[in-house]
């Protein structure tokens, strides 16, 4: 067996959380919202311009669990991690939005990282290719 690459990570939420946590995705990365199987819950495949899902959102969550917070630990997963292109976009959609960003290079590899967090308390990350990103200008 050989593991090439990460297929997609899934957030469960509770019902009532769904469509805000959707939006975070949709709104401020731009993935969008694509086909999914007939699941036996509330739900969404969040697709980033490929034919494989990047997210999956499950409502599984009872409505009497703890509400999301951004603040809420998360036990031994710290984060996800996205390649993604348009460093300078993503950083003013963050700001313009309120979304607390870090922004850092990677020491000795021409790698920018941006971190921050999702309604659902989830660490995301951004990662930006900073010779694809100088000749994009």
């Amino acid at each position: 067996m050989r593991i090439t690459h990460i297929d997609h990570y899934n957030i469960r939420t509770r019902p009532s959380d769904l469509a805000a946590v959707r939006d975070f995705y949709v709104d401020v990365l731009g993935l969008t919202e694509g086909a999914r199987p007939r699941f036996p819950f509330p739900g969404y495949w969040l697709y980033g311009g490929s034919e494989a899902a990047i997210l999956h959102l499950a409502a599984t969550l009872p409505e009497s669990a703890p509400p999301i917070s951004p603040d809420k630990p998360t036990g031994q997963f710290d984060h996800i991690a996205l390649k993604a292109t348009g460093l300078e976009s993503a950083k003013a959609k963050l700001a313009a939005r309120g979304i607390a960003f870090d922004a850092r290079l990677v020491p000795g590899w021409n790698m920018m990282q941006v971190f921050f967090t999702d309604p659902a308390g989830l660490k995301v990350e951004l990662t930006f290719d900073m010779e694809r990103e100088r000749h994009a200008l």
